[in-house]
């Protein structure tokens, strides 16, 4: 089988035989799907994450169950940026992301993409890296809650054509079609922004997301971000006050 590309991406939920190779993602010998998957369009975007999907599917070691109420004892340091509506990263200058509503499953892939390094901002990077699985898949349920699912609106729009590609693996509603991809209806469009400049530049480093951000210019980045902010039902800030009643109600 042709070796494939893991960065980004957490061993549970990869197969054994799934393995690094730089750039190119595989679905079997011979086959394969590279960064000008965009230059492709939706058929390619789709055949990856039907690839992605089923590595997935077929994962062998499952993933730590979170306990909400152990997250919200974790989170108190977290609550002070992820806690508070339109707080903002300094240097450089964007909004903290929402959790709200964003599957678990990729809080915790995030979490330790940061404690690995292959995402870089110092400020998770020192908090991802004193967590076990366990504590992070805590984090993630009291953060998420109650998940988005798909609705497959559009927000009484179309889909800019920068997004084509976007939606098979985040639908045309923002909801990832899987617990693996992230929800990005409701995301703040700054942050979205800066999150496609990072795959796009090195910051994050995740094959996947890096081919099909190559590509785009400033101008389709901004596009794709806005449209996403938009759509609702989206993401929202866990504010201390609700916080503490949702732990609560979780006990």
């Amino acid at each position: 089988m042709t070796p494939c590309a893991s960065h980004g991406f957490p061993r549970w939920h990869l197969p054994k035989r799934v393995l690094k190779m730089r750039g190119r993602f595989c679905i079997g010998s011979g086959e394969t799907i590279m960064g000008s998957w965009v230059r492709s369009g939706v058929l390619a975007s789709a055949v990856a994450c039907a690839a992605l999907a089923s590595a997935i599917a077929s994962a062998q070691d499952a993933p730590a169950k979170g306990d909400p109420a152990r997250g919200k004892v974790l989170s108190y340091t977290c609550l002070g940026c992820h806690g508070i509506p339109n707080y903002k990263n300094a240097f450089p200058v964007y909004s903290v992301p929402k959790l709200e509503g964003q599957h678990p499953e990729y809080l915790v892939t995030a979490l330790q993409a940061y404690k690995s390094g292959e995402r870089s901002h110092s400020t998770m990077h020192l908090q991802a890296s004193t967590l076990s699985d366990q504590d992070m898949a805590d984090i993630a349920a009291f953060f998420a809650r109650e998940p988005l699912q798909p609705t497959g609106n559009t927000g009484g729009g179309n889909v800019p054509e920068a997004a084509q590609t976007c939606v098979a693996c985040h639908g045309t509603d923002g909801v990832g079609i899987t617990p693996m991809y992230p929800t990005l209806s409701g995301q703040h469009a700054d942050y979205l922004v800066r999150a496609l400049l990072d795959y796009k530049r090195g910051g994050r480093k995740n094959p996947v997301m890096a081919g099909f951000a190559a590509p785009l210019t400033d101008a389709q980045i901004r596009e794709i971000a806005e449209y996403y902010s938009r759509q609702q039902p989206g993401l929202d800030t866990l504010e201390y006050k609700e916080a503490n009643a949702f732990a609560v109600a979780s006990r």
